[in-house]
């Protein structure tokens, strides 16, 4: 039976990338009845239908390396977090729910900063420097005026990636630079909302030359982090690991405790205060939704 990765699903058809082709396949009825979900990424075993290697119906999902909730992807090796530095404005709040969530999933990271043709080089680098002082991989681009193509394009050979973030941040826009012919739907930054519009609407994985895939998936918004353990937010801001040895108790929460390792490192600079202030916001959410389910 062969093998194969799902490339594209919608509307009950899942594409599935084997050595001879594609197959658009549907489930087995077995599968259907379990309400198994198939996820772009996804290894499975499938039959082919016909002679031509075109059709097929997916037997079983292979056990998954790694899965995300949202975007819904399955076995990618890291996520290219991307943001803009204009049209639309930076929402590094999102950002750093984004970082959270995929953390969390222990998956590797590059922060992608794209047009930074529309500012200044200061003003860019003054976007990317709490982040690369973090620990981060931070990759500054121009999907328009082709900078940072060729950089961006090492950091994804021989990996799968997920491309994340807001949409109008320019995701597609920069598979088409990496990858000339996919010719992708890209769309304008609405000026009422300033926020992007919804070019791709469902996730699909592209193969990338040397070598490697991406996910393009459906820009977000919003993001909760509702399996996030209070206890353990702290962990997931690369930046705080080392002065949280610091801390005076072993249950510090990095708020209002005194003689806080974390908190010393805010008031030296060591830690941004803007990737604080976001921390401090999603431990009182947390605190908040773990108060609710208690009761």
């Amino acid at each position: 039976m062969p093998e194969g990765r799902v490339i594209k699903a919608y509307s009950g058809h899942y594409f599935v990338s084997y050595k001879d082709g594609v197959a658009d396949c549907k489930l087995r009825g077995r599968l259907r009845k379990e309400d198994k979900d198939v996820l772009v990424g996804d290894m499975v075993l499938f039959t082919l239908t016909d002679a031509e290697g075109m059709y097929g119906v997916i037997e079983d999902v292979l056990p998954r390396k790694t899965r995300l909730l949202r975007p819904p992807v399955a076995n990618v090796d890291q996520a290219v977090v991307v943001i803009a530095c204009d049209e639309p404005s930076p929402d590094l709040e999102l950002l750093d729910r984004i970082l959270v969530s995929v953390e969390a999933e222990s998956l590797g990271i590059v922060i992608c900063i794209n047009k930074i043709d529309l500012v200044s080089r200061y003003a860019a680098d003054k976007l990317t420097k709490p982040y690369r002082n973090a620990g981060y991989k931070t990759v500054k681009v121009s999907a328009r005026a082709g900078w940072g193509i060729q950089r961006l394009r090492k950091a994804l050979s021989g990996k799968v990636s997920v491309f994340a973030g807001p949409s109008g941040v320019g995701k597609s826009a920069l598979l088409n630079a990496l990858q000339p012919g996919l010719r992708l739907e890209t769309g304008e930054v609405s000026a009422r909302t300033g926020r992007g519009r919804h070019t791709t609407r469902y996730s699909h994985l592209l193969k990338i030359e040397p070598g490697g895939y991406v996910a393009d998936t459906p820009g977000f918004s919003k993001l909760d982090l509702n399996r996030i353990d209070s206890r353990l937010l702290g962990s997931l801001f690369p930046e705080f690991r080392i002065p949280m040895k610091d801390c005076k108790f072993t249950t510090c929460f990095h708020y209002k405790e005194p003689d806080c390792g974390v908190k010393k490192a805010v008031e030296t600079g060591h830690i941004a205060e803007s990737r604080y202030g976001h921390y401090v916001k999603l431990l009182l959410e947390t605190l908040e939704r773990e108060r609710r389910r208690s009761r």
